[in-house]
């Protein structure tokens, strides 16, 4: 653990230099359609535009000025304090809109987030605390309030500060136009763009300058600076000219994937397998940005993703042909470079897989196209523990390792050790992390060494079978798992698994199922659920916020109709003994986008509650099952089909 927590003390800073990027990103990117919208309107009805019209030009202005920092700012607030944080966090944006006479992008970006995080701070002192049926009273008039004040605070100090930011960069970006030395900053950006800290830099600074000149001359270069996919494009040329063994066969394939698809991401292993190869991109991005210089070509709006698709959507009228020069003298200058160095290296193979896992590495968790490079023939050796892990390590991630454990039984593997457990308490020894797909960024940093998995759905995701074929391509690769002679582990969790009802009776109860549920929303149904457990004494009367608390990080739908709210790991505290509540909603409840029929709450103490949950989950995994259970008309029905699951 020392050892472990020493390499991560070393990339500290760029990691959360990294996170601090993927923030400002967080609150960009959800707008981008926007930032489009507005680009269109000016390109079309300005009055330099190819269809001037100064009703519809009327448009821009506002929406340049209040429309996109007003949604950067209530993605900002959203982010940190959901729907709540989202509405002061555009009210006190409206403090720095006002103030200044400049597109207050940066000021969106500090005071939506800030805004939402001290409402967060000031509810937590009365949670609780409040009398019953004044909630709604005092939570809208301290939102009020406090959205009031802190607009206040944006148009009196915070927006004059920006101001003085805005200018000064404006200045520097002046500077070094003036005196030629824009194109120097590729020294900086590319290198920044593999060391994934480029966000930090594009949706920190270019990107507000950027929109800023936009506004005053209709184009900036500074959109181009990061986004050009003529760097990428010229190396990956390279390889798949000059480059040897899977780098050579895996290049043309990533050059649509960075140039059409706009990935760039896609060709940093390429770089990391050949650090030399950084001067290459360096080289073009340094051509590129002043060829931009040379032509005073420009785009209205970000291209994002950067691909030439978007790069050509966003290019100002007048600037088609010195963006495309621009594009195309990146890529020569980075393909010249790149040419030369691969053909004055040494002749053996790359390791373009060894470079994606190094890329995964600096990245701090697992790339969406990384996989591109890896080979699925096997693992480095047999896999043997895998663990569900989810916010409490009780509910959706108990249910899933069942339905995996019995895929991996039935593959012949009992002695392979399936668990679950609160991300909190993982350690970096297992060989497979399975989460569900919005807590991934939360268990990846614990468990380094594991290959992770993310599904979307813990009762029938498609890739539990591509586990099962990793644990059988394992098993052959290495010395191997023997069905013959399992572990006691593996023995104690085929026994559970096997044994999956034993128990049940204490902890599902028929005074806890219920045959039509009364709800109608979700938030209703997750109370309702709630209520069973408080009425049977099993949990405390504020484990339901905790429920709601635990749905809103992420949401506990589990496929097949199925959703199980439980609470978070922070509310174990307050369960008192295990138990499981059932409400079926015969005509369905949308579950954030989802159908739900069964709602099932959970609470558990020392895995009491596993046992039943593992019935459910097998029940839940067949659809035969999950018909008859929508047909029961008796709670007796109910009970006994989870009763006779393993008969």
């Amino acid at each position: 653990m020392a050892t472990q927590l020493e390499a991560r003390s070393g990339t500290s800073a760029r990691v959360r230099v990294q996170k601090f990027g993927s923030f400002l990103s967080a609150m960009i990117m959800p707008n981008i359609g926007a930032f489009i919208a507005w680009g269109l309107i000016t390109a079309l009805f300005i009055p330099a535009g190819y269809f001037p019209n100064e009703t519809i030009g009327a448009l821009v202005g506002p929406m340049i000025t209040f429309l996109l920092p007003l949604l950067i700012g209530y993605t900002g607030g959203k982010m940190v304090y959901d729907v709540r944080g989202g509405v002061v966090g555009a009210t006190a944006t409206m403090g720095v809109i006002v103030g200044t006479d400049i597109p207050m992008f940066i000021g969106a970006m500090i005071m939506g987030p800030l805004t939402a995080y001290l409402m967060k701070k000031i509810d937590s002192i009365w949670d609780g605390k409040i009398r019953p049926g004044f909630e709604m009273l005092v939570n809208n008039f301290s939102a009020g309030i406090f959205a009031g004040i802190m607009a206040i605070f944006g148009l009196l100090a915070v927006g004059p500060l920006v101001t003085l930011f805005s200018d000064a960069a404006g200045r520097g970006v002046d500077f070094l136009v003036s005196n030629g030395l824009l194109p120097f900053t590729s020294i900086l950006i590319e290198p920044a763009k593999i060391l994934f800290l480029n966000n930090a830099i594009n949706y920190g600074v270019l990107t507000p300058l950027a929109t800023q000149e936009a506004t005053e001359t209709g184009k900036s270069l500074l959109f181009l600076l990061e986004a050009n996919p003529g760097p990428g494009l010229g190396l990956l040329l390279a390889y798949a000219i000059f480059g040897r063994g899977m780098a050579k066969a895996s290049a043309p394939g990533a050059i649509i994937i960075q140039f059409l698809g706009g990935i760039h991401e896609i060709y940093f292993p390429y770089v990391l397998m050949k650090p030399l190869m950084v001067l290459a991109v360096i080289g073009g991005g340094m051509a590129g940005i002043f060829t931009l210089v040379l032509t005073g070509a420009g785009l209205r709006s970000p291209a994002a993703p950067g691909s030439i698709i978007a790069v050509y959507a966003a290019t100002a009228s007048d600037s088609f042909l010195g963006v495309t020069l621009s594009v195309l003298m990146a890529a020569a200058v980075s393909f010249l470079i790149g040419s030369i160095i691969l053909k004055t290296s040494k002749s053996t193979d790359d390791d373009i897989a060894g470079a994606a896992s190094k890329m995964e590495g600096l990245k701090g968790k697992k790339s969406s196209v990384a996989g591109n490079f890896r080979s699925t023939s096997a693992t480095d050796g047999p896999i043997r523990n895998i663990v569900f892990a989810c916010d409490a390590g009780m509910g959706s991630s108990a249910m899933g390792a069942s339905v995996l454990r019995n895929k991996i039984k039935a593959a012949g593997f009992p002695d392979v050790k399936v668990t679950n457990l609160a991300i909190a308490n993982l350690k970096d020894d297992y060989d497979v992390v399975v989460t569900h797909q919005d807590l991934a960024a939360r268990a990846e940093p614990l468990t380094q060494s594991a290959t992770h998995v993310s599904v979307d759905n813990f009762m029938n995701s498609p890739r539990y079978d591509e586990i099962v074929e990793l644990v059988r391509a394992s098993a052959s690769a290495g010395s191997g798992v023997d069905p013959k002679n399992p572990t006691p582990a593996a023995v104690a969790a085929e026994a559970d698994a096997d044994g999956a009802t034993t128990g049940a009776n204490d902890v599902l109860a028929e005074e806890s199922v219920v045959l039509n549920g009364r709800a109608t929303t979700q938030e209703d149904a997750i109370n309702e659920a709630g209520r069973l457990l408080v009425e049977r004494g099993a949990v405390d009367s504020t484990y339901v916020a905790a429920m709601h608390e635990r749905e809103r990080s992420v949401p506990t739908y589990m496929g097949n109709f199925l959703a199980i709210p439980h609470g978070t790991n922070a509310a174990k505290d307050l369960i008192k003994r295990s138990a499981v509540s059932i409400v079926r909603y015969p005509e369905g409840i949308d579950w954030n986008g989802k159908q739900v029929k069964f709602v099932v709450g959970v609470a558990g103490v020392n895995n009491e509650h596993l046992s039943i949950l593992s019935a459910i989950a097998r029940v839940f995994s067949d659809k035969d099952q999950v018909a008859k259970l929508d047909e029961a008309t008796s709670v007796d029905e109910v009970l006994a089909l989870f009763g006779k699951v393993n008969a």
